[in-house]
């Protein structure tokens, strides 16, 4: 794989601690691995300094250790983990959802209806950078609709842990996705909170089995599962 450059702008850590995140959580990185910050500063084509502190945002989330005299070691994930990623992941969803739902002006469906086409477009070609940016344009404006400037940042910081280019990659969920954008537009106009309510549960639910699922076929719980020792592998994020 190519080395991935990131241009240097004063938010280049938090682009850093995305990068890394996504490669962990999309199992690419495993439990037990060491990332190396020359090594990945070196990848990326930044200084280390941006790296050290996505590091530190990482270990403040759970999802990397800090091994004295060794660099930082990434935590170990459990099934369970990811089904309480989720878990949390729904229940702010949906009572973002019931505030929306009341709040939505016709302009702003409007708007939203046009995002579902976005969304739709994107899949039709396969740009997959497409869908991932039209899928958070959706949840951002049922967001925005709700007012609950807290609620949506809560639902942002927990929804930093899903690899999104993954999901986008897959066809089941692209497929899965488009049924649950029109059912939710549809839900939104007709104030149908049970609908709404049902779209989330299903939305979410089905992004954790796809990552369990995908987590499991990359062999992420197979060392633990064995009982190696963690530690034993250094990874440089490409």
């Amino acid at each position: 794989m190519a080395p991935t450059r990131l241009a240097q702008r004063p938010q280049l850590s938090e682009e850093v601690a995305d990068h890394v995140r996504a490669r962990i959580m999309s199992g690419e990185v495993r439990p037990g691995e060491f990332i190396r910050l020359d090594e990945t500063a070196a990848t990326l084509g930044v200084s280390v300094t941006p790296v050290r502190e996505a590091l530190l945002t990482l270990r403040g989330e759970g999802l990397v250790d800090l091994v004295p005299r060794r660099g930082y070691l990434v935590s170990p994930m459990s099934r369970e983990d990811v089904e309480d990623i989720f878990w949390h992941l729904t229940i702010l969803a949906t009572r973002i959802a019931d505030r929306a739902i009341e709040r939505f002006t016709p302009e702003a469906l409007d708007h939203h209806a046009r995002l579902v086409e976005d969304f739709e477009a994107a899949v039709r070609t396969g740009d997959a950078d497409g869908v991932v940016g039209a899928q958070y344009a959706i949840h951002r404006s049922i967001n925005r609709a709700s007012r609950s400037d807290k609620l949506a940042r809560f639902l942002s910081t927990a929804a930093r842990y899903l690899p999104y280019r993954l999901y986008a990659e897959d066809e089941q969920w692209r497929t899965a996705a488009v049924e649950d954008n029109r059912r939710m537009l549809t839900a939104l106009r007709d104030r149908d909170v049970a609908t709404a309510h049902a779209v989330i549960e299903a939305e979410y639910a089905n992004g954790a089995r796809l990552l369990i699922d995908h987590l499991e076929r990359a062999g992420v719980w197979d060392d633990a599962e064995a009982g190696a020792e963690p530690g034993t592998e250094a990874a440089a994020l490409t």
